[in-house]
């Protein structure tokens, strides 16, 4: 006699889940040009995070996945062993919504295996929290001085191969330059990157967030903020950055 392992009411609410993300999916092609969006990108998004939440659960990996890859400028960063610089001339639209893409197959492959299989129960320590901020950003921190120049500036980010550079006043850090807000100021303002100062183009206050608190938690201020790169702190003090390619190193693993 054979011996279920899934009970059959789970396995048909399973083949309805896996029938609705597959729609999603299908859905989702319209997106990559192949056929008319029937409802704004805004609009998919929100509804594929409700789906992925209701599905798979709101501490899914693949519901923050999805999430991150809104963020944009996704592909390409993964294998780069430093933050890659803004202006890196991908199709940072187009590279998102593959990355959308890859999680959605990654949800209907989730879901399949979780048919053919009895759900394994999670812990619950790591379904409140998740990996922790802490645990995935760089060390290292670089800071350059708000009385240097832009081009001194510019300069210590190709060196260092950064997106941004925390900026210090000698006692404290006060703010944070990325290479965008560089680029766009020094080409939309017409400032000489030789005599104007990083302190007039610095972004304050620093955007921080503690080191205990999850990933997705980064993500989510990283979206609210429209930033890429947020200090980590510990006790009210910098104890390293968490950027873009570091979560991605991370959701690598999952997408």
């Amino acid at each position: 006699m054979a011996v279920r392992t899934t009970p059959p009411t789970q396995r048909i609410s399973l083949d309805r889940s896996i029938e609705r993300m597959r729609k999603q999916l299908a859905e989702f092609a319209s997106f990559l040009g192949r056929g008319k969006p029937k409802c704004s990108l805004e609009e998919f998004d929100l509804e594929t995070e409700r789906l992925i939440g209701d599905l798979l659960g709101q501490a899914s990996d693949l519901l923050h996945a999805y999430e991150y890859a809104e963020l944009g400028e996704a592909a390409g960063l993964v294998n780069m062993t430093d933050e890659a610089p803004e202006g890196s001339g991908l199709d940072s639209q187009r590279q998102s919504l593959l990355q959308r893409s890859r999680v959605l197959e990654s949800c209907v492959s989730e879901l399949e295996a979780r048919r053919t299989a009895a759900p394994k129960k999670t812990k619950i320590g790591r379904m409140l929290i998740g990996p922790q901020i802490a645990e995935h950003m760089s060390t290292e921190i670089r800071s350059v001085s708000q009385d240097a120049s832009l081009r001194e500036a510019g300069q210590l980010m190709q060196q260092w191969k950064l997106g941004s550079l925390l900026v210090t006043n000698s006692r404290a850090y006060v703010g944070v330059l990325t290479d965008s807000a560089l680029a766009r100021d020094v080409a939309a303002k017409g400032l000489d990157p030789r005599t104007t100062t990083v302190k007039l183009c610095m972004r304050t206050p620093v955007a921080a967030i503690e080191g205990d608190r999850p990933i997705i938690d980064a993500v989510r201020m990283m979206k609210e903020q429209a930033t890429r790169h947020l200090a980590v702190t510990q006790d009210g003090q910098i104890i390293g950055v968490i950027s873009v390619s570091n979560i991605l190193r991370y959701y690598s693993g999952v997408v």
